[in-house]
C-alpha cells in the first residue's frame, strides 16, 4: 500500500493507495473513532481493479489537525473531500467517483452526495444515517433517542478525560457492541488504534465532529435535532446507492432505515443481521460482496434484499 499526503482545503490530509493510479477511483471515508485503517480489507480487495483510496479525516491519526470546533462543521468536511476527489483525479475529464463511508464518514458522504453529484458515480453508506431520518428520529423516536445518548457525553467538554482513562478502556468497550460481544478489533489492531487515539489533540478533534453537528437528542434545556427545519430537497441524494446496515447496531436501529427511498429514491438495502455497527470488521468479505455486486449492476434499483 502507498502512503501519502494531500494538500487539501489548506491542510494535508494522509492516504493510503492500492492499485493502479489510472484505474476507476474508489475512496473510502472512515467514521469515529476510527482512521484509514477501518478499510485494510476493502483497500486489498478493491485494489484489484481500482485505485482504491482511504485516508484520515482532518483532525485524525497523520491527517492534518485544525483548531475550534468550527472547523469541524461540515462545510469544511464537505470541502475536504471534494477537493481530495479533484486531487487524486488531476488531469482527469470526469472526476467522478465510488464513495464508500461508514458512520461519521457516512453521514459526510451523504451530504456530500446531494450536493455534489457530478462527483459521486456510485455511493455505498454502511451504518450511517442519511440527515433526514435521523433528525426525525432523534426528535421523536424514544429507543433511538435512548440510543444516541452516547453523543451528549461525546459532545461534552469532559469526553477526552472519560475516554483517555485507563488507556482508552471505553473507547475499546465500544469495539465490543457486536453481534457475538467480542472485540471488532484484533489483538493486534488494538495497539494500532491505541496510537492513533494518543496522537497529540487527535481525540479533541474527533469528538469536535459531535460538537459542531446539530444532530443530537434532545435534552429538557437543548432541543436539539428537534430544532432543526432541513430542506429535504438539498439533501435528496440522486445518485445509485447501496446501503449496507449491520441490524445489530446498538447505537443506531434501522428505525433509520424507513422512509429512506423519500430521501434516495436511487436505492437498494442490503441487511446484515449478524453484522452490528462494526460490520466491516466483523463481515468484511460479505460487505465487500455487497459492494462488488453493486458495482457490477445496471442503474435499475432492485427490490430490497434480506
Amino acid at each position: 500500500m502507498e502512503h501519502f499526503f494531500a494538500p487539501v482545503n489548506g491542510i494535508r490530509l494522509h492516504c493510503v493507495s492500492e492499485g493502479a493510479a489510472d484505474a476507476p477511483l474508489m475512496l473510502f471515508v472512515h467514521g469515529f473513532p476510527e482512521f484509514w485503517y477501518a478499510w485494510k480489507s476493502q483497500l486489498e480487495e478493491f485494489g484489484k481493479d481500482h485505485r482504491a483510496v482511504a485516508f484520515d479525516l482532518r483532525g485524525h491519526n497523520l491527517s492534518d489537525k485544525p483548531e475550534g470546533v468550527a472547523a469541524y462543521r461540515h462545510k469544511p468536511l464537505l470541502e475536504d473531500l471534494k477537493q481530495l476527489i479533484e486531487h487524486l483525479q488531476a488531469g482527469k475529464e470526469d472526476k467522478s467517483c465510488i464513495l464508500v463511508a461508514h458512520d461519521w464518514g457516512g453521514a459526510i458522504a451523504w451530504t456530500f452526495a446531494a450536493a455534489y453529484p457530478q462527483y459521486v458515480n456510485k455511493l455505498v453508506i454502511i451504518n450511517a444515517p442519511h440527515t433526514v431520518p435521523f433528525a426525525r428520529a432523534l426528535a421523536s423516536d424514544p429507543v433511538q433517542q435512548e440510543a444516541s445518548n452516547y453523543m451528549l457525553l461525546l459532545r461534552h467538554a469532559k469526553a477526552e478525560r472519560v475516554l483517555q482513562a485507563n488507556n482508552y478502556e471505553r473507547l475499546l468497550k465500544m469495539f465490543s457492541r457486536t453481534a457475538d460481544g467480542h472485540c471488532a478489533l484484533t489483538d493486534d489492531e488494538i495497539p494500532l488504534y491505541l496510537e492513533a487515539w494518543a496522537r497529540p489533540g487527535a481525540l479533541t478533534c474527533a469528538l469536535n465532529l459531535y460538537r459542531a453537528s446539530p444532530l443530537y437528542p434532545p435534552t429538557p434545556e437543548d432541543p436539539g435535532a428537534a430544532a432543526l427545519k432541513l430542506d429535504c430537497a438539498a439533501l435528496t441524494v440522486r445518485v445509485p446507492t447501496l446501503v449496507i446496515w449491520g441490524e445489530a447496531d446498538t447505537a443506531l436501529g434501522t428505525v433509520l432505515l424507513e422512509g429512506l427511498e423519500e430521501v434516495v429514491p436511487d436505492l437498494r438495502i442490503r441487511r446484515i443481521a449478524e453484522g452490528s455497527h462494526w460490520v466491516i470488521h466483523e463481515q468484511p468479505r460479505r460487505v465487500s460482496a455487497a459492494i462488488r455486486e453493486f458495482l457490477q449492476e445496471g442503474n435499475t434499483a432492485p427490490a430490497e434484499k434480506a
